[in-house]
């Protein structure tokens, strides 16, 4: 027996070192979608003066855009590459405004109208900057005209600059201006139903021992627009998913029908819609289980977003985390530790794997 101690002794001794080894990592998941943007060389180089900027501008008969982006912002790239590529939009934004890009996790020093002295991306998080881009326009005195919050096409971005650039502000509401443009005056047709709305839903309160979060999507008939949201987002099963654990109601913008909103007010949805600011179709609101906004969209978002919006009011994520943003990049990491692949530039009908960024770079939040 002796003369096979040695061998014994060996082979414990190599199980021991193998079994003290640590388990290979998860391989992790690709990042597909991001996108790098070279803004425009007619951008305002500014120092991040925002009364200086605003006066500046006021002594040329311009006006100010605050433009709020991030590396990496595939929506960034497509406001430069789809919409400022546009002759007409080009032209008014350099004749009548002065554009200063603003990095939300930028560490460049900011002086706010207030004079107070900040980096951009404290700036961005008082500002409550929840996509990139975002669009502020301010008039001569400072005042905040109108946010466009994410990427708006083409037509939509030119009705912005033509509104604050023509000073209309004072003769016609913005949701007006932009109806005239784009509501046909005959609307016909019928808006897309989905099994997850709520039939009949006139009472949006919220009541009953567990409500659930709401999700009000405000829509139109004859809208190219909310026929992609459906067709191409909606469809998505993992998005469907989240969707079923609100209560769904959709509503047609321009109605006159009379509804009681989560505050207990009874007006026409069309007055709600004036009330609450929402200014394009397809809009959607989310509101919590006791009935507060969380957060809101009129952009032409994909599916990534979409289900990260969702995901965050479900989740009660907002209560402990105000940035949506983070929220985003948080939820990538943890998506891709599991090995799985993210996208956030697809649509429902298209397959994740796509060009991805390149490994050293860090997955942003757009």
């Amino acid at each position: 027996m002796t003369r096979y101690l040695p061998f014994l002794f060996a082979l414990l001794s190599g199980f021991s070192l193998h079994a003290a080894e640590p388990a290979p990592a998860a391989k992790m998941g690709a990042y597909y979608g991001a996108k790098t943007t070279e803004y425009p060389a007619w951008f305002k180089d500014s120092f991040l003066h925002l009364r200086e900027d605003i006066d500046e501008a006021r002594k040329h008969g311009k006006r100010v855009i605050l433009m709020f982006t991030q590396d990496g912002c595939p929506y960034c790239s497509a406001l430069v590459e789809r919409n400022l590529s546009q002759r007409e939009i080009e032209s008014t934004m350099r004749e009548k405004f002065d554009v200063v890009v603003i990095n939300i996790w930028g560490d460049k020093e900011l002086v706010g109208l207030d004079g107070k002295t900040l980096t951009e991306k404290d700036y961005s998080a008082a500002q409550k900057i929840q996509f990139t881009p975002s669009l502020v326009f301010f008039d001569e005195s400072g005042k905040t005209l109108l946010r466009l919050n994410g990427y708006v096409p083409p037509a939509r971005l030119q009705a912005a600059l033509d509104w604050v650039g023509g000073r209309h502000e004072n003769k016609l509401a913005f949701r007006d201006f932009v109806a005239a443009r784009e509501v046909p005056k005959q609307a016909s047709g019928e808006m897309i139903k989905q099994d997850f709305f709520l039939q009949n839903a006139t009472d949006l309160r919220r009541r009953g021992k567990q409500p659930k979060p709401l999700a009000v999507f405000f829509e139109q008939k004859d809208c190219p627009d909310c026929e992609v949201l459906h067709r191409r987002v909606l469809a998505d099963t993992e998005t469907r998913a989240v969707i079923a654990k609100f209560d769904s109601v959709q509503l047609d913008m321009w109605s006159r029908a009379v509804i009681t909103t989560p505050e207990g007010k009874r007006m026409p949805v069309r007055d709600w819609v004036r009330q609450l600011g929402v200014n394009f179709a397809p809009g959607i609101v989310l509101f919590d289980a006791a009935g507060k906004e969380v957060i809101r969209w009129e952009s032409s978002f994909r599916v990534f977003h979409t289900l990260g919006m969702f995901d965050y009011v479900e989740s009660k994520a907002y209560r402990t985390e105000p940035s949506f943003q983070r929220f985003l990049a948080a939820k990538t990491e943890h998506i891709r530790e599991t090995g799985r692949d993210v996208n956030i530039w697809r649509y429902a009908d298209e397959p994740v794997a796509a060009q991805p960024i390149k490994p050293e770079s860090k997955s942003p939040a757009q």
